[in-house]
């Protein structure tokens, strides 16, 4: 036995010990009542367990609700160990970072008027608070006050219930950075627009219009401006408005509210509100709501694993179908509408907003190519709308452009909806014009189109010497989503003379590997690498990470950078490197340690950073070498330590998806290393049974009986009752409905998929 393998074998020993005694569950009816909102939410800016908020929601709602312990404009809205609440608030918020847009919050109190949101907040416990997808209710210690909320895509039903008083209010807080508040006593209506965003610019006209009506008329009417109290008033447009409206209650009584938003005007949020919410009461809409989450998440059914395992699985689909969530509205005939955070014009068809490529080409996009193909079928329409308003595919939009993270993964997005059947027929043409000028130009801004385009298309990389910065991070980025536009270019059959030129820059990863290293390195403009080099340094010439994570960006040319690492065995080296590197770092680019950097040391896996996008498939990359036992350890390493369905159960992050995305593909059996191709990576499934039900209404059956936490590698495998040696499935076969079996063994077997021949796509093998 190899001092490797006997080390992993110690490993794997150790890890599944306290697992082995698990109790496995069967198959489950009721999927979102397994998914815990809280996951994640135990993150602060120093260190991410995920950095989760509880959302309140449907699947890809315009709208969330979330509790709010933060303070007004505080990315970390929630925090699981806050013990006090400001406000029930609809957010948009895409990621702490990112920070939020169009949010507005209400907040029941009793006695005296306090409105502002340090003396309004309540102190609240875990023990008497109720967190689920569809449903939450929370008891406010300082009120006396239990308030419910269920959702719908753009409306919400709130129930508070009061103790007895003569005092009983709700604050309506419409947020500072110019707001506008309205009562209507006489229709128990409350209006308004909040204009609050964090990322930009917008158009001046941004807002989001809001209605709330109430079944209980008023016996007090005031608004509020900043900290002042404007007694009696109905009306108030300032820099930060809100309203306060009385109730005389009886102990114990309900006062129900019904809400519902707009970023088109007020006339569609109420149209909003009489059509999702009609005359559903609060019951009523809650079973609504928990129908639109099982019938999503039960598309996936998994039995065999442990409690918390089955938590995990479903908490992470969960989060994955949240983002990127739709910004169109459905006007009087019942057809898409939306306001455009491009143009600031109320136009026809789809729109979604609120997700970075950056993260979600890797594993989010393609998982809805695989499972919810209608539905990215509308995100793909809506990408075209956005590049006919603003002229640029947005690479992050929260909700229109915003200059934050590198690359041009749109193109990835767009080739793997096309490829894996995700089509917007009538929008192709645009996206493919869309996708050759954001890859020949230079955006308004620097995380649109291309920085440093000139030098990439020139010298075949973007320099290190030329002031922009992560410029090897930008080069490898742009090499792989140039393979994806010459595999679209392919498939929509465009001419060699349109697309050669995307094959051959898609080659240009080899530019910045250095022989000396064995790693990626920034290069100067006159072609020397850059030194002094740390291949420990993170930033400077890479993005949240170093060389080390870096190394591996070649998605689409595995055996190529197996060729440029001197071998199979050298490749399988360097991997192993990864993992046995102590959690050393060089963090002088940024001035501190930032996050990222501190949770890859605390996760004990070398210099294996999960917590990031960055290095999330690597595991997966020994199949191309001739060692896939390997990559089944370490996976299933990574979903036993990194992912628990706790308040700090995961590991950086969470990152619209991806980072769910990872867990959910890598707990099925297989990962999509390489968007824009039709293959998934083989790994290890973590269950015994999962079943995929398909759009086309094809089932993918995966079978892995006796599976467990001692059982980590695959002895031997079929797909469709044929022996499988490849260490790869086609998404055509997938597609027309298949049965993947796997034994499941407790030592490796070292002698399945090790041929060449088994490994899975590499672009160089395509004879480019």
């Amino acid at each position: 036995m190899s001092i490797i393998r006997a080390t992993f074998t110690a490993l794997a020993l150790a890890a599944v010990a306290p697992l082995a005694s698990a109790q496995f569950v069967g198959k489950i009816s009721d999927p979102v009542e397994w998914v815990n909102p809280l996951m994640g939410t135990a993150s602060k800016p120093e260190m991410s367990n995920g950095n989760t908020y509880p959302a309140i929601t449907v699947p890809w709602a315009m709208n969330m609700w979330t509790p709010q312990t933060g303070k007004m404009g505080n990315g970390w809205t929630y925090q699981y160990d806050a013990d006090k609440m400001r406000g029930l608030k609809q957010t948009h918020q895409p990621s702490p970072w990112m920070n939020d847009y169009g949010q507005f919050a209400v907040m029941p109190v009793v006695g005296a008027k306090r409105f502002s949101e340090d003396e309004r907040a309540s102190w609240f416990s875990h023990k008497a608070e109720t967190s689920k997808p569809y449903y939450y209710s929370v008891y406010l210690a300082d009120a006396n006050v239990t308030a419910e909320i269920t959702p719908t895509e753009r409306a919400a039903q709130f129930r508070f219930t009061f103790p007895q008083s003569e005092q009983s209010y709700i604050v309506v807080d419409a947020f500072d950075k110019g707001s506008y508040i309205k009562i209507i006593p006489e229709q128990r209506k409350v209006i308004g627009y909040s204009t609050r965003y964090a990322r930009g610019p917008l158009p001046a006209n941004f807002r989001n219009y809001f209605v709330m009506v109430f079944d209980k008329p008023f016996t007090s009417t005031d608004v509020w401006r900043g900290k002042e109290l404007v007694a009696g008033a109905l009306e108030m447009e300032s820099q930060h408005s809100g309203a306060i409206v009385g109730f005389k209650t009886a102990r114990g009584e309900k006062v129900h509210m019904r809400v519902a938003s707009s970023f088109i005007s007020p006339e569609q949020a109420e149209l909003n509100l009489q059509r999702e919410l009609a005359s559903d009461d609060f019951d009523t809409t809650r079973a609504r709501a928990k129908a639109a989450w099982n019938q999503v998440l039960s598309k996936v059914e998994v039995e065999g694993g442990s409690i918390d395992q089955m938590r995990t699985f479903y908490s992470s689909l969960y989060r994955m179908v949240q983002f990127p969530n739709k910004m169109y509205e459905l006007d009087a005939a019942g057809k898409p509408v939306h306001w455009s955070p491009y143009n600031g014009k109320v136009l026809p068809g789809y729109l979604y907003a609120g997700t970075g490529f950056w993260d979600t080409f890797r594993a989010l996009y393609p998982f809805l190519n695989l499972l919810y193909p209608s539905v990215n079928r509308e995100m793909q329409a809506g990408l075209a709308n956005a590049y006919r308003e603003g002229g640029w595919l947005p690479e992050w939009s929260s909700p229109g452009y915003a200059d934050i993270m590198v690359g041009n993964n749109s193109a990835s997005v767009v080739a793997d909806a096309w490829i894996k059947g995700s089509r917007s027929s009538a929008d192709i043409e645009t996206l493919w014009a869309a996708l050759k000028n954001g890859a020949n130009n230079e955006g308004p801004m620097s995380a649109v189109g291309r920085k440093g385009v000139k030098y990439y298309n020139e010298l075949g990389y973007v320099p290190y010497d030329v002031k922009i910065n992560e410029n090897a991070a930008r080069t490898l980025e742009y090499a792989y989503d140039d393979f994806a536009i010459y595999q679209l270019g392919k498939a929509l059959g465009k001419p060699e003379s349109e697309i050669g030129i995307y094959a051959k820059r898609a080659m240009n990863y080899q530019k910045l590997f250095d022989p000396e290293t064995g790693l990626m390195r920034g290069r100067n403009q006159d072609g020397s690498f850059q030194s002094p080099f740390n291949p420990l340094k993170w930033g400077d010439a890479f993005t949240e990470g170093n060389s080390w994570h870096y190394s591996w960006s070649v998605f689409h040319d595995i055996d190529g950078l197996v060729k440029l690492m001197g071998g199979r065995a050298a490749f399988v080296n360097k991997l192993d490197t990864v993992m046995t590197l102590p959690p050393s770092f060089d963090e002088s680019y940024y001035g501190s340690v930032i996050h990222e950097i501190r949770e890859m040391q605390v996760a004990n896996m070398g210099q294996y950073a999960h917590g990031n996008q960055p290095i999330q498939h690597m595991l997966y990359l020994y199949n191309y070498a001739g060692a896939p036992w390997k990559s089944q350890y370490w996976i299933r390493e990574t979903l036993n330590r990194m992912y628990m369905p706790t308040p700090d159960g995961y590991c950086g992050d969470e990152d619209n998806g991806q980072t769910s995305a990872w867990y959910v593909f890598s707990a099925l059996g297989f990962y999509p290393v390489t968007p824009a191709v039709g293959q998934y990576v083989v790994g290890a499934p973590l269950f015994q049974r999962a079943t995929l039900h398909l759009e086309n209404g094809k089932q993918v059956r995966i079978n892995a009986p006796g599976n467990g936490a001692d059982k980590r590698y695959i002895r031997a495998a079929r797909l469709n009752g044929k022996a499988l040696e490849r260490n790869w499935l086609g998404h055509d076969e997938l597609l027309r409905g298949a049965t993947f079996d796997v034994e499941m063994s407790a030592t490796p077997n070292e002698k399945r998929g090790i041929a060449p021949a088994d490994a899975p796509y590499s672009f160089s093998r395509d004879g480019k």
